[in-house]
């Protein structure tokens, strides 16, 4: 058994963090209303409420600014989570009208009650988001519900949601958390208006008052396979329409490939390599208008409703960047160093609105390393460990680098797969589809280092943690093969995968 050689830095970076917490400095507490905040975090979203929070419990004085009204941001309100409750309830509702068979249960006359299942999102959501205000309250960061406007270096003008003058809080840190917006659909005439619920965005297609008899997704990125899914298992016919050749960009090649072929049997159709040219309201029904594009005679699809799901842009509207001199890079991107300082001094910026995957937990944790560098501390985020999760059924799950990163940098590595049919809980659940695939080093000090995991499996988003563990901590192959893994789990193929990178499974 060959121990980790690979662990060294960052055993060295948490004796850092450790040391840090030992000297921590004491930092103002209980100011006087008027008096200056240690920071004030703009956008309660998934970055900047954690780093509020994180801020308060450093010792600081600290508010955080909100424009909607309530914390979460995007996510929280309409995204993560909302999507994520669709996503399980539809589930349940596809199992119970088709999934079953295998087991030898049957049921007859399943029906959905969509407002029902509304109501459950809804409620949800309003849970959690007061579950933030009652830790900003336990945390003693003062919350204000309005849009903050930078209006000189150390000075945030709070704008108040129900309007009044603006009140100015001043501040030594400033800390831009905005987040991110839906983007359009480059050149093309796409006008969405989610009251109207037939052109629609991510948010206007979480409210959908009736199940679509024809849904077409503009964009087989993240957002669009997950909402089509949702819509798809609820008896929609799901059309994807996408520009590029393939699904997913930016996941492993292979996985993607194997992925859409998974979303092809469930049901759902996919228009490749499509140049959308228009999507318009034709007297409540959808038209969308395509070009081929390799050429050829253009086309026209009609549904329902039409889903623009093509990214997302960073959110900077009325942060008050121009007044400061704040640098905005592209699609207004706020620029930072790799503190996440801006060039004007004093004022930060994390989450979707700066470079980087855009991902909450990946906001998350800059905006707890920010906190603990302003607190003095050793706050850092390792963006090679970062996961990823597509919330399908299966999931799909990835950390690191993918195959095709691998090649155009000259990497040495080698590939081990393990596939869900030869795991023996798998089969017994009747869920099988799906791989582990681990690309490791080949040869040279770090042999045997994990690169990157892909991972498809109906729990690839929680499985995927112990390989992102893993790679935190300059984990081998080898060390994962060797590590005991309980049986039957889904997670015994994730080892033997480890297994096949170095040598050779035992179960396949």
């Amino acid at each position: 058994h060959r121990p980790s050689a690979f662990a060294a830095s960052a055993h060295s970076a948490m004796l850092g963090r450790s040391l840090a917490r030992a000297v921590r400095p004491r930092l103002s507490r209980g100011l006087a209303t008027g008096e200056t905040y240690d920071m004030v975090v703009i956008g309660g979203g998934p970055g900047g409420y954690p780093t509020a929070i994180k801020a308060g419990q450093l010792g600081m004085k600290v508010a955080c600014i909100e424009m909607r009204g309530r914390l979460g941001g995007t996510c929280l309100n309409v995204g993560c989570i909302p999507s994520k409750a669709l996503l399980h309830s539809s589930h349940l509702y596809e199992e119970a009208a088709k999934g079953w068979g295998p087991h030898g249960i049957s049921a007859d006359n399943v029906k959905m009650d969509l407002d029902k299942l509304m109501k459950h999102k809804a409620k949800t959501v309003t849970g959690l988001t007061g579950g933030i205000e009652g830790l900003f309250k336990k945390y003693k960061v003062d919350y204000f519900k309005g849009k903050g406007e930078i209006t000189a270096p150390g000075s945030v003008a709070m704008h108040p949601m129900e309007g009044g003058p603006a009140q100015t809080l001043s501040t030594k840190n400033i800390v831009i958390a905005t987040g991110s917006v839906p983007a359009g659909v480059p050149g093309a005439t796409v006008t969405v208006d989610n009251d109207a619920k037939v052109i629609v965005d991510s948010t206007g297609c979480l409210d959908l008052e009736k199940i679509p008899e024809k849904l077409i997704v503009i964009g087989a990125g993240v957002i669009g396979l997950e909402m089509g899914s949702v819509w798809r298992r609820l008896g929609t016919e799901v059309t994807v329409v996408e520009y590029l050749d393939r699904i997913t960009p930016g996941i492993d090649d292979e996985i993607a490939k194997k992925f859409k072929q998974i979303l092809e049997k469930q049901g759902m159709k996919f228009k490749m390599g499509y140049a959308v040219k228009s999507a318009t309201n034709e007297g409540g029904k959808g038209k969308l208008v395509m070009d081929p594009v390799g050429g050829g005679a253009t086309e026209t699809l009609e549904a329902d409703v039409i889903l623009s799901a093509t990214g997302r842009v960073p959110y900077t509207e009325g942060l008050g960047a121009e007044n400061v001199g704040v640098k905005l890079g592209a699609r207004g991107m706020v620029e930072i160093d790799d503190h996440f300082a801006t060039n004007v001094p004093g004022i930060y910026a994390i989450g979707d609105a700066v470079r980087g995957a855009m991902l909450a937990h990946k906001a998350e944790e800059e905006g707890i390393a920010i906190a603990e560098q302003l607190a003095g501390l050793g706050g850092h985020v390792n963006y090679d460990a970062i996961p990823g999760v597509i919330y399908t059924h299966p999931e799909v799950a990835s950390v690191g680098k993918t195959e095709e990163q691998l090649k155009g940098e000259g990497v040495a590595y080698k590939v081990g797969t393990f596939p869900f049919m030869a795991n023996s809980r798998a089969r017994a659940m009747a869920d099988a589809d799906g791989l582990v695939k681990f690309l490791i080093q080949d040869g040279g000090a770090h042999d045997g280092m994990v690169l990157g995991i892909h991972i498809i499996a109906s729990n690839a988003g929680e499985m995927i943690a112990e390989g992102v563990l893993a790679m935190e901590y300059g984990a081998s192959a080898e060390d994962i093969g060797r590590t005991c893994h309980a049986h039957p789990t889904m997670s015994e193929a994730f080892k033997e995968a480890a297994m096949s990178a170095y040598g050779k499974p035992i179960h396949f």
